[in-house]
């Protein structure tokens, strides 16, 4: 068999390889022409001349291998200058390396009608296809595309453990009566997409199978069940799409929908949130949940303690995750929705709210709570909506939330203003104005401690400039500014929360669920009487 047959044999089996084909030569080359395949596991067949220039071919083919990526890689055989392959031979090569066998794998558990149609989607949308059935009728070449292979078992648990599932698998579980044996035998395998077809009665029936048989739950709901997107097939055919639509939808980590939909298109659905502290991360959890897309802005270095709970964090760098959901920052309106995209959250820099002339989103919501209104205008966004004191509804913005805890906290008024800031903290077991820290001088912030850690009264917090910040009472570090911010006399650089361990600080207050929650009423009731 030659190296091209050979190809030919690894391709329609899907093993991942390389060929690497020599292109070019100049002077004295270990060859002039010739071809050689490189598998994954580093074997070769056939070559490229041999020694330090085939095994830097050799190299570089693992690597395109490892990225998905063909790659030109040129080399002189020489001992010294670009490209030496510390050889004496004088001359250069240059060589073109290319990926194939790299098919994402569909594998299909049970031969019936759906999954056949399945298959049929799937071969034109270049998946390689397995199927296992414990019928042999089922199993029946005619029923399956060309390339596909057919694993038959004495029983249904027999044919899958002939299937090779690894994590880049996607399953397609569609038996008459062998579900649960399928299930409970891939659901601990590591895949891309594991799905079910079952009705949602059988799904329950299925599920609390296998927690009855002691199933770990994040396995379980990494099930895609019932299976596919809700596009009211009822033929196989028109079943199959919604399942490839679904695999395809996992397989791009897209956030599907309508293209109509798309934010770019349509900003029904958009929300920029003014700051992005503790309490406007809070409303942001909440209406990314309620199917919102959201964008926040903030200053470049923000100000907030509850860093934790803080999507604002991110533009210090890495992104940030709260509850679950990821914020990223953004530095242009294409990054903005690039990370929408991703189903995730961009912060943007931007202190003056400029945005909002680029983004034009649906509604606007002011959770800087600075106590008083730095900017926000109620022509500014259709819906405008600010936490807090500083702000009348009806003149600034459609409507405000009373953010005072009390009888009246969450609050949503859409005429006049909230309560006045009383400057008083919040009550916390006993403590308001006594957990709050504040920076004794204007200076630099260096921190001795972490958000999380417990603290006893008199320990040393930290240090502004050489002043110390000690501890008022026993606690858990709930807040606490970034190190190496520079802060002036008086401003508040952290608190402490004196339950101690039975205190919070990974997940949202309940004063900012609170809060998000009245911004989704306001943003309903005024979408409503808009379109009335």
């Amino acid at each position: 068999m030659n190296i091209f047959a050979k190809a030919a044999q690894l391709e329609q089996d899907n093993v991942p390889f390389a060929l690497a084909n020599i292109i070019e030569t100049r002077g004295s080359a270990p060859r002039h022409s010739g071809q050689m395949i490189v598998k994954a596991d580093g074997t070769i067949i056939g070559t490229v001349g041999g020694g330090m220039i085939e095994r830097y071919v050799i190299e570089q083919a693992l690597e395109a291998l490892s990225e998905r990526k063909p790659r030109v890689v040129k080399g002189r055989m020489t001992r010294n200058g670009p490209d030496a392959m510390d050889m004496d031979c004088g001359g250069a090569m240059t060589v073109f390396i290319d990926v194939y066998g790299l098919r994402p794998s569909l594998i299909l558990i049970g031969a019936g009608h759906v999954n056949r149609a399945v298959a049929q989607a799937a071969h034109v949308l270049g998946f390689y296809i397995s199927v296992a059935d414990a019928y042999a009728d089922s199993l029946a070449e005619e029923h399956f595309p060309i390339g596909t292979k057919r694993l038959l078992g004495d029983t249904m648990e027999g044919a899958i453990e002939q299937l090779d599932i690894n994590k880049d698998s996607y399953i397609v579980i569609a038996t008459n009566h062998q579900d649960q044996d399928a299930i409970s035998k891939v659901v601990d395998c590591e895949t891309r997409y594991t799905g079910l077809m079952a009705s949602r009665r059988k799904v329950q029936t299925l599920f609390t199978h296998l927690r009855q048989s002691g199933v770990d739950e994040t396995r379980i709901k990494n099930i895609h069940s019932p299976i596919g997107f809700n596009i009211g097939a009822e033929t196989p055919e028109e079943i199959a799409i919604s399942i490839m639509a679904e695999i395809l939808k996992v397989k791009h980590e897209s956030v599907g929908g309508q293209m109509k939909d798309d934010t770019r298109l349509n900003r029904n659905k958009l929300v920029l949130l003014r700051g992005a502290g503790d309490i406007s991360t809070g409303v942001a959890v909440r209406l990314f949940n309620a199917g919102y897309k959201v964008v926040m802005t903030d200053i470049a270095k923000p100000t907030m303690i509850r860093c934790s709970v803080s999507f604002g964090q991110c533009l210090y760098g890495e992104p940030v995750q709260v509850e679950g959901i990821t914020a990223c920052k953004a530095n242009n309106k294409n990054e903005v929705f690039d990370i929408i995209d991703r189903n995730q959250i961009p912060v943007v820099v931007d202190e003056d709210c400029s945005s909002s002339d680029t983004l034009k989103p649906t509604f606007l919501v002011d959770a800087i709570l600075a106590k008083h209104n730095v900017g926000t205008q109620k022509d500014m966004a259709p819906i405008t909506i600010a936490l807090g004191p500083g702000f009348t509804a009806g003149r600034d913005c459609d409507a405000v939330i009373e953010t005072n805890r009390g009888h009246h906290l969450g609050r949503v008024i859409y005429q006049g203003s909230t309560q006045p800031n009383t400057g008083v903290p919040g009550n916390i077991a006993g403590y308001t104005h006594q957990r709050v820290l504040r920076a004794p001088c204007t200076g630099v912030m260096h921190n001795h401690v972490k958000l999380g850690d417990l603290v006893e009264e008199g320990d040393v917090i930290a240090h502004i400039g050489d002043s110390p910040v000690v501890a008022p009472l026993t606690g858990m570090m709930r807040g606490l500014l970034n190190n190496g911010l520079t802060v002036r006399e008086g401003f508040k650089i952290g608190d402490i929360d004196p339950r101690g361990p039975e205190a919070d600080y990974t997940t949202v207050s309940d004063k900012a669920r609170a809060i998000a929650g009245s911004v989704l009423e306001a943003m309903l009731h005024l979408e409503q009487s808009r379109m009335s």
